[in-house]
């Protein structure tokens, strides 16, 4: 039996690449996708690199659970139905309290609403949902038996996985300096002074300069790991003059040798399908359009220098989110995610 898929939120980034892993997932049916702004449309005529894969059409109705049983009647509908929310921050939490979902459906939210430990737990009409921190590369155990997901942050993610390895044994134990570049899909689709291509083109700009709002998602996996994280995660986020995709550049002293670090940086993901420690340098033309995370490691006098980089609607929103559906319904990890970059 195959998944059955909604999608709220569907015309937006997230919502475009979601769709444009499931309609070939060879796992999954698209049972709906919901956007208020384009009830009726065509998918194709709001994503138009879709014209020729599918004839949906976006929905407006809110029977979400009756949507799900109309898709393909079974009888056991709802225990194979996943819910993506792909909504911004602070929708996600507002959608559910509008419109309570059976407790048999799984849920993914894109958002930042459940992300962090404090926010994790859900109560709403007597149904208590509780979200699991949806990295992979930290909590893929956890997430195999999860009923809801939390992804994380783009940002989050691709820092993350250039610093895990080190908090997995304890070695995070000085200050780490991370200057990350983002592409201008990470700031969605809602016009603004900076998303303007009259601005952005040709430009470059930093924001939030050590208070970004990823960073507490960072921390509480590092902590997970390491049990103590003292010195701080000085980070200098970067609007980019690129459309996808996020290059982050750390460095921490550290006593590790180059090998040693190779070593520990290769264990740690020798399980993970996705993230990969590449011994020569790395670009983001290797990752965008893939689900991949690529590792870089540079030992400079006493500091560890550490490049990672991902497509931020892929690896970090849309394509994590269904590697994290792989893990809840017991599929391949890997599943309908097998994405070529496009390196020319």
């Amino acid at each position: 039996m195959k998944i059955k898929a909604g999608i709220i939120g569907g015309a937006g980034y997230t919502g475009g690449e979601m769709l444009r892993i499931l309609v070939n997932h060879p796992q999954v049916e698209i049972a709906f996708v919901n956007s208020s702004s384009n009830a009726g449309n065509l998918i194709s005529d709001v994503h138009t690199d879709l014209f020729g894969d599918t004839n949906l059409r976006f929905t407006d109705r809110t029977d979400f659970d009756t949507l799900f049983k109309e898709a393909s009647p079974t009888g056991r509908e709802l225990e194979g139905a996943v819910l993506f929310l792909c909504v911004g921050h602070g929708d996600a939490k507002k959608f559910l309290e509008a419109n309570p979902i059976d407790a048999k459906v799984k849920i993914i939210d894109l958002s930042q609403d459940f992300r962090l430990i404090q926010n994790s737990k859900f109560k709403i009409q007597n149904l208590d949902r509780e979200f699991i921190y949806g990295l992979p590369e930290l909590n893929k155990e956890q997430m195999k038996s999860a009923q809801n997901i939390a992804n994380p942050g783009c940002f989050a993610t691709c820092i993350q996985l250039g610093l895990l390895p080190l908090a997995s044994k304890g070695l995070l134990q000085n200050e780490v300096h991370i200057n990350a570049t983002t592409g201008s899909t990470g700031a969605g689709q809602s016009l603004s002074k900076t998303s303007h291509f009259s601005w952005r083109n040709n430009n470059l700009s930093i924001y939030k300069a050590f208070e970004h709002q990823h960073l507490n998602e960072i921390g509480e996996s590092l902590v997970q790991l390491q049990g103590e994280v003292k010195e701080a995660l000085n980070f200098i986020p970067q609007r980019g003059d690129f459309t996808r995709g996020i290059l982050a550049a750390m460095y921490t002293e550290s006593d590790l040798t180059e090998e040693q670090a190779y070593e520990l940086y290769e264990s740690y993901y020798a399980n993970h399908p996705f993230t990969h420690v590449s011994r020569k340098n790395i670009d983001l033309k290797q990752v965008v359009n893939t689900n991949k995370c690529l590792v870089h490691l540079e030992k400079h006098g006493n500091k560890l220098f550490i490049i990672s980089i991902i497509d931020n609607l892929l690896k970090g929103a849309s394509g994590q989110a269904v590697q994290n559906m792989n893990l809840m319904f017991g599929l391949e990890e890997t599943t309908g995610l097998r994405l070529k970059a496009a390196n020319f």
